[in-house]
C-alpha cells in the first residue's frame, strides 16, 4: 500500500484526491502557487510546498520541481489529478526514473493514446469503429486542404497531442479552412506544446458517450458503465449524467465491451475513459483519456465505487476486486459543473472574491469543490468553482433533486452558471433525453434565462441570500456593539433583519 502521495494539482481535484487518501490512511503532500496561497487543499494536506513563480509553466507544469518536492518530502507516489501533467508522458517517465509511483497509466500508454491519430490507428486495427478522417498528423495548411477535400466537408480540426475541446474547430467549407487552421494550431500549441492537427469528418448532431474503465496490472480490465456528456459549449462539458437515456441494454453491453477492448489494445493500466460519438444507433471511437475525468463522480454514484481509491489500489499493485458481471448499475446521477462564468455574456469568465457561499445539502446531494466563503477565484486558472452531483432512483427523481439543489445553491460576488443549469434542467428537449452536442447552439436562449432570473422565486432567493448575509453581519457586529448605541444593542437579529426587508439592499 502507498504511504505518502504528492498531489500534483490544485483546486477541486486536489481536494478530492486528498479526501480519499485520508480515508485510506495515506499521507498527502500538497503544492500551491502564489495565487493559490489561500487554497483549501493546502489545509487538508498533511504538508504543503509553495511553488516559486506564478505561471503554470513555472509551477504546476514544472516537472523537475515537482519531482524534487516529491523526493524531498519522502513521497512514494504522485497523483496527477486531471489537467496540467495528468496526461504527460514525460512526467510519468520522470516519476518512474526516480522510483516514484505514478498513479496512472504507463508513459508508453500515454504516448500511444495521447496522440489522437496513432490512437485511432490502434483502435481501427482491432476492429473498433472510428470516425473517417486524416491518417496522419498535419502541420501545413496545404496538407490540411488536401485531406479535407478527401474526407469531405464539413470537417473537424482537432489537436493531435491532446483533447478537452482545445485546438478544435468546425470547418464547413474550403473558404473557412485557413482561418480555422491557424486558430486551432495556435490553441493546440499553447495547450499541449504541439501544433500538430488532424481532421475528422464532422458528425453534426451526435451524442457524446464515454465509458469509465479500470485496468489493473494483473490483466483485469472492467468498465463501469457509461456517462453522457452531450451538454457542452465550445466542446467543453457542462452537464454529465449516468447512465445515458439513449443506450439500450444491448447497446450498453456492446459499447462497454468495445471500451474494454480499446484499453486492452493499448496495454492500459489504471483509470481511463473511452469516448465515443453516438449517431443514431451507430457509434465511433473518438479518443481515450488517460486520466481521471472531471465527471467521474456520476459513475461513482451509480456503481458505489470510489474511482480514486481504485486508482491508488491499482498503483499499489492490488488486483481489481470486481469482475465485470459484479459491476451493478443502480439509479441515476447528474453532475452540473458550476463555473465562475456569466451565461448572459457568452459564458465570459467571472473571476473574483466569493462573498457568500451556501452550498445545497440533503439526501442524494454531493458537492465536490475547493471554494468557500471569502475565497478568491484566481484568474490564472480555469473557472470551475464546484461540481454539484445528485443521485436518485431514476432519471426523473434525479432531475427533481438537481432542480431543488440548484435552487438552494447560493454564490454571490461572482457570476456563475447556476441559472444556466436551472434552464437546462427544465428544458423539454433535455427532459426527453434527446439532446445532442448541439444543445447549447440550438436550444440555449439568453432571453429565456433572463425570464428565469426575473421569476418571483428567483427574486425571493436573492432576498434570502441577502437576509442570510445581513444576519451573519449582525451576529458578528453584535459582539462589538457599544453601550452608546442604546436599545439597538438589545434588539434580536430578526428584528434587525425585519428592518432591512424594506430597504433597497433586500
Amino acid at each position: 500500500m502507498l504511504k505518502r502521495v504528492l498531489v500534483a494539482n490544485r483546486g477541486e481535484i486536489a481536494v478530492r484526491v486528498i479526501r480519499t487518501c485520508r480515508e485510506m490512511d495515506i499521507e498527502t503532500v500538497g503544492i500551491y502557487s502564489k495565487p493559490d496561497r489561500n487554497a483549501l487543499h493546502i489545509v487538508l494536506a498533511n504538508w504543503a510546498y509553495e511553488l516559486p513563480g506564478t505561471s503554470a509553466a513555472e509551477t504546476y507544469l514544472n516537472i523537475p520541481l515537482l519531482i524534487d518536492i516529491a523526493k524531498r518530502s519522502g513521497c512514494d507516489s504522485v497523483h496527477p489529478g486531471y489537467g496540467f501533467l495528468a496526461e504527460n508522458a514525460e512526467f510519468a517517465r520522470a516519476c518512474r526514473d526516480n522510483k516514484i509511483i505514478f498513479i496512472g497509466p504507463s508513459p508508453e500508454s500515454i504516448i500511444a493514446l495521447g496522440h489522437k491519430v496513432q490512437a485511432k490507428r490502434t483502435m481501427a486495427a482491432v476492429g473498433i469503429p472510428v470516425i473517417p478522417g486524416s491518417e496522419k498528423g498535419l502541420f501545413k495548411l496545404e496538407d490540411a486542404g488536401g485531406e479535407a477535400t478527401r474526407v469531405g466537408y464539413p470537417i473537424l480540426l482537432k489537436a493531435a497531442a491532446g483533447g478537452g475541446g482545445r485546438g478544435m474547430r468546425v470547418v464547413n467549407n474550403k473558404g473557412e479552412l485557413a482561418k480555422a487552421f491557424r486558430a486551432a494550431q495556435s490553441e493546440a500549441k499553447a495547450s499541449f506544446g504541439s501544433d500538430e492537427l488532424f481532421i475528422e469528418r464532422y458528425v453534426a448532431n451526435p451524442k457524446h458517450i464515454e465509458f469509465q474503465i479500470l485496468a489493473d496490472k494483473h490483466g483485469n480490465t472492467v468498465h463501469f458503465g457509461e456517462r453522457e456528456c452531450s451538454i457542452q459549449r465550445r466542446h467543453q462539458k457542462l452537464i454529465e449524467e449516468a447512465p445515458s437515456p439513449a443506450l439500450t441494454p444491448k447497446l450498453r453491453e456492446e459499447m462497454g465491451a468495445m471500451a474494454v477492448k480499446a484499453a486492452r489494445a493499448a496495454n492500459y493500466e489504471n483509470a481511463g475513459t473511452v469516448e465515443f460519438l453516438l449517431d443514431g444507433d451507430k457509434y465511433y471511437f473518438m479518443e481515450m483519456n488517460t486520466r481521471l475525468q472531471v465527471e467521474h463522480p456520476v459513475t461513482e454514484m451509480i456503481t458505489a465505487t470510489d474511482m480514486v481509491k481504485g486508482q491508488i489500489l491499482i498503483a499499489g499493485d492490488e488486483p481489481l476486486p470486481l469482475k465485470q458481471e459484479e459491476v451493478l448499475i443502480r439509479g441515476w446521477s447528474f453532475e452540473a459543473r458550476i463555473n465562475a462564468e456569466d451565461p448572459l455574456r457568452d459564458f465570459a469568465p467571472s473571476y473574483g472574491k466569493i462573498n457568500r457561499y451556501l452550498p445545497p445539502m440533503g439526501n442524494g446531494v454531493r458537492i465536490d469543490s475547493a471554494a468557500y466563503e471569502g475565497y478568491t477565484i484566481p484568474m490564472e486558472y480555469d473557472s470551475l468553482t464546484a461540481k454539484l452531483i445528485v443521485f436518485g432512483r431514476d432519471r426523473q427523481i434525479a432531475i427533481q433533486k438537481m432542480i431543488r439543489a440548484l435552487d438552494e445553491f447560493f454564490i454571490t460576488g461572482v457570476k456563475t452558471t447556476i441559472p444556466f443549469h436551472r434552464l437546462v434542467f427544465e428544458h423539454p428537449v433535455f427532459l426527453a433525453g434527446t439532446h445532442t452536442t448541439r444543445f447549447v447552439e440550438d436550444e440555449y436562449n439568453p432571453t429565456k434565462l433572463k425570464e428565469i432570473l426575473s421569476r418571483p422565486h428567483e427574486v425571493e432567493t436573492t432576498k434570502r441570500v441577502a437576509i442570510a448575509a445581513a444576519l451573519a453581519y449582525y451576529l458578528e457586529r453584535s459582539k462589538i456593539i457599544t453601550a452608546s448605541e442604546g436599545d439597538r444593542s438589545s434588539a434580536s437579529p430578526w428584528e434587525h433583519i425585519n428592518r432591512l426587508r424594506d430597504t433597497s439592499y433586500i
